[in-house]
């Protein structure tokens, strides 16, 4: 897997330091911190990483709108990191595309798998975006050349 850049936000700067340490020995490279949600969103939105790991319960913005804002822009992949794990809590991530949900405290071994599974929906996301788009290109194109056609008076029949 490639290395990610990625920002980490969650309010316990242990839980950030533990976190940090844990990517870098997988490769990956901590662009920006935060320790509330409206950072971490500000963050994401200027530094544009290719995942971002949040807390859910945070100050100024809980981790869900930020997951919910960061998805619906398709910036970046983003995982949730929470000590709850309530039915509600999961729905609402669900709800926010978020593309990977673990509870603390996260282990290394835990880590890892979750963040390729994150980076990999995001990139699916990315590619049905990508198609959607020529897709909706080749149909332009080919109701502008009916259109056309018709101004034309082919297809007509006197």
């Amino acid at each position: 897997m490639k290395s990610l850049r990625v920002i980490v936000a969650d309010d316990e700067i242990l839980t950030r330091m533990d976190l940090k340490e844990m990517l870098a020995e997988q490769g990956h490279k901590v662009v920006g911190e935060a320790n509330n949600g409206a950072t971490a969103l500000e963050l994401v939105q200027k530094l544009r990483p290719d995942l971002a790991i949040l807390d859910i319960k945070m100050d100024k913005m809980d981790g869900i709108k930020v997951a919910k804002l960061v998805t619906g822009q398709k910036i970046c992949g983003v995982l949730l990191l929470t000590a709850y794990n309530e039915d509600e809590l999961v729905k609402r991530a669900l709800d926010a595309g978020v593309m990977a949900y673990l509870t603390k405290p996260v282990t290394e071994r835990e880590l890892e798998p979750a963040i390729r599974v994150a980076w990999a929906r995001f990139q699916d996301i990315i590619s049905l975006k990508s198609k959607k788009a020529e897709l909706k290109e080749t149909l332009n194109r080919d109701i502008r050349q009916a259109k056309l056609k018709n101004t034309n008076g082919a297809g007509f029949k006197k």
